[in-house]
């Protein structure tokens, strides 16, 4: 019914997937972005919208807010007041206008790594101090995460400085929910000792949920970040901020569409006033596009759930094959490589990837050097065509070095 077979020439509409290799030999598994087609009800949208021949400003269609609070509701079971929502025209904007609005200069935020670039680099950007919380590895090759609660409470508390000084407070929490790149749906349990934590250290919290419609089995619940908390007290509600967009669900990252849920005034007006006229509206057609995922995009979404289902097993069955150890996503399209043997013996493990052919992720970005991320969201003959280049380079690799692989000569 939709196509996710087909192969198309994104060189030539300047995709920065792909112009990344351009004019090489290289295939692009490194973005999160996804190389299929839209979903026929947004490119239908899209081509309605361009047949109005009208790129003038655009007002946010006075259904839109609507459609969004029915969708959470539905989705969620979380009733959201139309008046909450900011629209913006990116989330990373979002991550960094959270940091701005929430925090003082100098002052402290906690991130958890492995994650998301953005999230180890808003607070400098904003002139504040990053508290970098790993998370605990639950197995050996440290692909397998968990919330590390005792290393949490020990970050938020800094000791005094040699000399008596008093450390900058810690005002806020930047939550990757679910996760990128671990690919983990956070239980129930672990988001409700979260917020019993940030109620005790009365920390706000910018929660980015963008890969929450990309639950794997299609069954499992995501669980608003903003909810558990209002759920624990109605007054930490309003300490929330939840950042979310189709940009990966429906692969319109480029279209520029995105909003921050801020229920309480108060840190809504702060938000908005980071926004110093600086920040655009969201693109005209983007409107148009949101619509139409809304009413029309679930059975797309769901034949995307099963599609990225047998291509997240693909991947893992190669790289059993090749001996890396790795996630298997519970959520979204990206697996976690513990590529650290590897780069032991060649040296940057993405760099050498791609001198063989494969375009993956730098884990060093993620705040894990030595692991990749690889993208699957890629019709199966591409991927099928970027593992076996991976299986082919590690077999070459590994008979010219059989000692350094731990192999019999």
């Amino acid at each position: 019914m939709f196509d996710f077979d087909s192969i198309h020439d994104r060189q030539a509409w300047s995709s920065t997937k792909w112009v990344r290799y351009q004019d090489r030999d290289v295939i692009p598994l490194w973005i999160a972005d996804m190389d299929f087609p839209v979903a026929p009800a947004i490119r239908e949208a899209l081509t309605a919208y361009a047949q109005h021949a009208n790129f003038g400003y655009r007002s946010v269609p006075r259904d839109l807010p609507q459609l969004l609070v029915d969708d959470h509701r539905r989705r969620y079971g979380w009733a959201v007041d139309p008046r909450w929502i900011v629209w913006l025209p990116g989330l990373v904007l979002g991550l960094n206008l959270a940091v701005k609005a929430c925090t003082a200069p100098g002052e402290r935020v906690i991130s958890f790594s492995p994650v998301y670039p953005p999230f180890l680099q808003a607070p400098a950007l904003q002139g504040r101090q990053l508290v970098d919380v790993p998370l605990r590895p639950t197995n050996a090759a440290g692909t397998v995460h968990a919330i590390d609660f005792d290393l949490l409470e020990e970050a938020v508390r800094p000791a005094a400085g040699a000399d008596g000084s008093v450390p900058p407070a810690t005002r806020l929490l930047l939550l990757c929910h679910p996760h990128n790149p671990i690919g983990r749906v956070f239980t129930r349990d672990e988001l409700e000792r979260l917020a019993a934590f940030c109620e005790r250290h009365d920390l706000l919290v910018c929660s980015d949920e963008v890969h929450c419609d990309l639950i794997l089995d299609g069954q499992t619940a995501h669980h608003p970040f903003a909810r558990v908390m209002a759920e624990r007290s109605p007054e930490l509600l309003a300490r929330t901020i939840t950042l979310h967009g189709p940009g990966k669900t429906y692969n319109v990252a480029g279209l520029g569409i995105a909003w921050a849920i801020i229920p309480d005034a108060m840190l809504r007006r702060r938000f908005r006033a980071a926004m110093q006229k600086l920040v655009p509206d969201p693109c005209a057609c983007s409107y148009s596009a949101l619509q139409a995922v809304f009413t029309s995009g679930e059975s797309w979404r769901q034949a995307l759930l099963a599609q990225l289902r047998a291509n997240r097993d693909r991947v893992s069955a190669a790289l059993e094959r090749m001996g890396l150890a790795h996630s298997h996503p519970e959520v979204t399209y990206l697996t976690w490589i513990d590529a650290r043997a590897l780069a032991a013996e060649v040296g940057n493990a993405a760099a050498w990837f791609e001198q063989h052919g494969v375009g993956l992720s730098d884990g060093a970005e993620f705040g894990r050097p030595g692991y990749l991320r690889l993208n699957f969201a890629a019709p199966r003959a591409l991927l099928d065509e970027a593992l076996q280049r991976m299986e082919n380079a590690i077999a070459a690799h590994r008979q010219a070095a059989p000692h350094a692989s731990g192999e019999p000569a």
